[in-house]
């Protein structure tokens, strides 16, 4: 098995965990609507999502040591995927004909994609500067996406998607760096880099718990947008990471995405 596809394979069980995750902590949510934080600690059901999110995350940190931004990012779209059937079951429903058309235009969209993003593993990273950049240009954007206002479910998903993006591409310079024999494992950098990752990550969780007390469906979909929208820049203008196809590419891949 080469790297992409070990990465592609990755990418799919991270998903489907992915989505196990959203949909136990918008049902925990729904249920609790005006549960506060320290509460939500206090409960079982919500650290089991924790965990969930914890088991993806791993496959995801593998994941993204084998294939590019532009390619593993992209596939959290099949988060949706999963969602639907899952929510469907747990909600004791069926899923509905415009969730089918949905998801087909999903899979649709995803493979313009990836047939354009496909490409080497990573051997690039973010330096100390970039990632304190990334950093800094991503929590302003935070801020302002996630101030109060209306439609908070949606602009807090928004938020949480741009935190697990760039948590990923901090991820990724963390695992390529790391297993870098070349340098130390434990550089300044590396250690940096990763108390970055940890509190993206953080912040993405309670953003999404908060952005999910409004439903499931777009909150989840605007979540899934974000994260690989805000990978694939710093993939795409840092990171050296490129389309195939040229302009044709790139027009495939904007049409894949809307």
């Amino acid at each position: 098995m080469n790297a992409a596809l070990f990465a592609v394979v990755l990418s799919l069980f991270s998903a489907v965990a992915y989505a196990a995750a959203a949909v136990a902590q918008e049902r925990l949510a729904s249920r609790s609507p005006g549960t506060g934080v320290v509460r939500m600690l206090g409960s079982g059901a919500w650290w089991a999502s924790v965990g969930l999110n914890g088991g993806a995350a791993v496959l995801h940190v593998v994941a993204l040591k084998y294939g590019p931004l532009t390619v593993v990012q992209p596939l959290g779209a099949l988060t949706l995927v999963a969602a639907v059937p899952l929510g469907a079951r747990i909600a004791g429903r069926r899923v509905g004909a415009a969730e089918w058309r949905g998801t087909a235009l999903t899979l649709l969209g995803l493979a313009a994609i990836l047939v354009t993003a496909s490409g080497p593993a990573p051997d690039d990273v973010l330096s100390g500067s970039e990632a304190v950049a990334v950093a800094g240009v991503t929590a302003v954007l935070i801020g302002l996406v996630a101030r109060p206002g209306t439609r908070p479910g949606l602009r807090h998903a928004g938020a949480s998607g741009f935190a697990s993006g760039v948590a990923s591409a901090l991820t990724q310079t963390v695992t390529v760096a790391a297993t870098d024999r070349s340098g130390p494992v434990l550089s300044v950098q590396v250690i940096g880099v990763a108390l970055l990752v940890a509190a993206f990550a953080t912040g993405g969780l309670l953003l999404s718990q908060t952005a999910y007390r409004g439903g499931l469906g777009a909150p989840l979909a605007v979540v899934t947008l974000a994260n690989p929208l805000a990978a694939a820049v710093i993939g795409l203008t840092l990171l050296g990471e490129r389309l195939q196809g040229g302009a044709a590419g790139v027009l495939l891949a904007a049409g894949g995405a809307g």
